[in-house]
């Protein structure tokens, strides 16, 4: 028998991947959805015949549904995580799991005291080709570079809550930088320095305070080391990851991963174009055999302290001005 799942919140995201993820999942299916925005919530409800609601706590209330997949602004999150946990209901929460590490900490304790599962949305996870840089990072003899990058141009980078830090946050870093984050710390686990540098001045007067652009600057003890490059007003839209070795290098973009020779000749390559809406599925089922007790939870709390002890420590570095050891954060 399917899971019975609700979406709170109707964003990009519930449209672009939650919905879509759901409706082809074989172990999951959609019985309620929520938004505060009636005309919003009227359009889903229609196209999906399903009810819907403008309060989480008379959706949860109403329907019982075993899990609800949370993709909600980001100071609002808090306030959905914990009407599910009064009520025993599971959470597959978009990203980022909290707005900051003492959030985190506190929903962390929430959890475990309701002993409900929280599993944070990261599709790339759930992707084969990031999966495969696992392997092909076996393959280029020592790393000791990273150069990341993810940035796409907003005609308004701070626009609606997105641009206010005591609503987001934080800008570029803590929303889409945490993709990166992740793809860093389960590559590589986590770094032991953190430096990083960004602003608002993408827009003149734009009468936003959540970072624009960013670049922070990472090393291990290992002697590897790099730099991500963030920004939310920088075209062309780009996505990649590329890191270089003693024996050669691999390059992650975005449906496409290559290995290189130290000549930067191809030597391997995969690629797949239709990757995120499988992807979206894939973490739905999996989170499905996370509550049937089939597979363990990789992306629970305890792990996102993790990400949020890296984005704090970019957020801290900048207002002392020097390397922070997120492993202190933490």
């Amino acid at each position: 028998m399917k899971r019975r799942a609700a979406v709170i919140g109707l964003g990009h995201q519930a449209l672009e991947d939650h919905l879509p993820g759901l409706l082809a999942s074989n172990r999951a299916e959609l019985v309620a959805v929520c938004d505060n925005d009636p005309d919003a919530l009227r359009a889903q409800q229609d196209k999906h015949h399903v009810p819907g609601f403008t309060r989480a706590a008379d959706l949860l209330d109403n329907v019982a549904p075993d899990f609800v997949i949370v993709a909600v602004p980001h100071h609002a999150g808090r306030a959905v995580i914990e009407e599910c946990a009064v009520r025993g209901v599971h959470v597959l929460k978009e990203k980022p799991f909290a707005t900051s590490l003492p959030e985190a900490r506190e929903l962390a304790a929430i959890c475990q005291q309701a002993q409900v599962e929280l599993m944070v949305t990261l599709q790339r996870r759930f992707n084969p080709l990031h999966a495969s840089v696992v392997q092909l990072l076996d393959q280029i003899g020592t790393p000791f570079l990273i150069d990341g990058q993810y940035t796409f141009h907003t005609d308004d980078p701070g626009a609606g809550w997105r641009g206010d830090v005591s609503q987001a946050g934080g800008g570029c870093i803590i929303d889409m930088g945490y993709h990166i984050v992740d793809l860093l710390l389960w590559y590589f686990g986590m770094p032991n320095r953190i430096m990083a540098d960004f602003s608002t001045a993408a827009l003149p007067g734009g009468g936003y305070d959540a970072e624009d652009t960013a670049v922070i600057q990472l090393g291990y003890d290992n002697d590897l080391y790099g730099t991500v490059l963030l920004s939310r007003w920088m075209a062309p839209k780009t996505e990649r990851l590329h890191v270089v070795g003693t024996l050669g290098s691999v390059l992650l973009t975005k449906g496409q991963v290559q290995r290189l020779d130290v000549h930067g000749k191809v030597v391997d390559e995969l690629s797949r174009p239709q990757a995120p809406s499988s992807a979206a599925t894939a973490q739905i089922d999996y989170f499905c055999r996370v509550l049937d007790g089939e597979r363990p939870n990789t992306a629970g709390p305890e792990q996102h302290l993790g990400h949020m002890a890296f984005i704090a420590s970019c957020y801290e570095s900048k207002a002392v001005g020097r390397y922070i050891d997120p492993k202190e954060m933490l």
